[in-house]
């Protein structure tokens, strides 16, 4: 039921698309939480401007150049991290941003992390599900399934929270980037209720 390395190493586009409806789970001390992946953005290493690799390999975006199915973890604005999964293949520099998630299991400690109560705020950006999850920079370059943070896939909890994927997915323009605006690289379920922007 865990996302298999083979999974990752596949077109990052394709991978962006395909983790939607999947389960992004972590055992933390504090306890598991788990949240449903509704929307996502792909970062790509020729003619993408706004991904972290397009200017070579840096102490930072190291992780982007191992192998797929590892984490890649980064600080931004000088307050936030954002979660990401290294895909295609390695060397190659791309991953995807999960940009949101539909909370699903452990919503008490997500609303103690994140100080509220309601469920469609806890993970609608990359920077809240972060904090909702308790996803820290020590779990940066770590590998998707063995550690802590693991991602499954979509039918891996059917008899407790798993509904059908028939919404459609929509295809868009990336938000909160200052370049490459124009790409239609993010991903997201049209009728989920929990993604960060329409």
């Amino acid at each position: 039921m865990i996302l298999p390395k083979s999974f990752y190493n596949a077109s990052t586009v394709r991978v962006a698309q395909r983790l939607l409806g999947c389960f992004l789970v972590h055992d933390s001390p504090q306890g598991r939480t788990t949240g449903r992946i509704v929307e996502t953005e792909a970062y790509l290493a020729e003619g993408d401007p706004a991904c972290h690799a397009s200017r070579g390999k840096t102490k930072r975006n190291a992780p982007m150049f191992g192998p797929p199915g590892r984490s890649y973890i980064y600080f931004i604005y000088g307050m936030y991290y954002c979660f990401n999964v290294v895909t295609g293949a390695e060397d190659r520099g791309e991953a995807v941003l999960i940009r949101a998630l539909e909370p699903v299991a452990g919503l008490d400690l997500m609303a103690q992390r994140r100080h509220t109560s309601n469920v469609h705020q806890m993970c609608s950006g990359p920077a809240k599900l972060v904090l909702a999850m308790g996803i820290t920079p020590q779990l940066n370059n770590t590998c998707l399934r063995t550690s802590a943070l693991r991602v499954f896939s979509p039918d891996s909890f059917k008899r407790e929270y798993q509904k059908p994927r028939t919404t459609p997915i929509v295809r868009a323009p990336r938000v909160g980037i200052a370049c490459a605006k124009d790409l239609p690289l993010r991903f997201f379920l049209k009728d989920s209720e929990f993604v960060s922007r329409r």
